[in-house]
């Protein structure tokens, strides 16, 4: 990638703008390569910077004061990681991970102060883009206290897959185990299961979904309630945009 970012990118929130207010962000814009586990923010932490994932996607745990770790949320190439810097907040309230290894853009503390503060398009997909995150949030509590492991793992999986495009991904028992908040024994039950029913394969850290209507009729409704939102959100930002320069088109000399 060249020093000045070029659209598309590969982030939805970047590549929806239009081509004004992208302009206007790409000079402040830096590609960055993260590693698999690789720690972006660790819990009250002060975040100077908010990364745009592209081909990588991060996970945001929390950790409780007795040890015990679960994901509130995960984060691809739909979104941003860092909401705080534009909530009014500066420091992060969870840990965020690297889950998938790959590509991202950063954007510093003062630059996305400077053009969110000018409202427009990009302040209105961050906010539409947090409303989603939150609804993910709070979709995956209720999850975590009413679901089934497997049920659980069903969705993560599709969640995650969403954010890759790929049936392949890569994910240790361990780290499943962290995700979900339950013993590793427990992870592992669920994973057989699904492989018994050639669902997924699993060897040696990496999953493989082989039918994902099966996996997604094996999951909770928490899959389709992130989901839709989601893409009502981005339906939503579609029309805005579409409607904004219609109306700019009308009064161009």
């Amino acid at each position: 990638m060249s020093r000045r970012a070029t659209k598309p990118v590969g982030n939805w929130l970047l590549d929806a703008l239009p081509e004004r207010d992208f302009e206007s962000l790409a000079r402040n814009l830096t590609p960055i390569s993260f590693d698999l586990n690789e720690v972006i923010y660790e819990p009250g932490e002060q975040i100077d910077v908010c990364y745009f994932p592209t081909t990588c996607h991060i996970s945001l745990l929390y950790t409780t004061i007795d040890g015990v770790t679960t994901e509130m949320g995960v984060v691809g190439h739909e979104g941003v990681v860092g909401t705080a810097l534009f909530m009014g907040g500066d420091t992060s309230p969870n840990q965020a991970v690297v889950q998938g290894a790959g590509q991202a853009l950063s954007l510093r503390a003062h630059a996305m102060h400077r053009e969110f503060g000018r409202g427009g398009e990009f302040q209105t997909l961050l906010l539409r883009y947090t409303q989603s995150l939150i609804t993910q949030i709070s979709q995956t509590a209720v999850c975590n206290r009413m679901h089934t492991v497997e049920q659980r793992l069903c969705r993560s999986l599709l969640m995650t897959r969403d954010r890759t495009l790929t049936d392949e991904l890569q994910m240790t028992q361990e780290f499943l185990s962290n995700k979900l908040g339950v013993r590793r024994e427990g992870v592992t039950h669920a994973a057989r299961d699904l492989q018994e029913r050639r669902l997924i394969s699993y060897v040696r850290g990496k999953i493989k979904i082989l039918d994902r209507s099966k996996l997604e009729r094996c999951s909770c409704e928490c899959y389709k309630v992130v989901q839709e939102e989601s893409q009502r959100l981005r339906f939503l930002a579609s029309q805005t945009s579409f409607s904004r320069n219609a109306q700019f088109s009308l009064v161009k000399p």
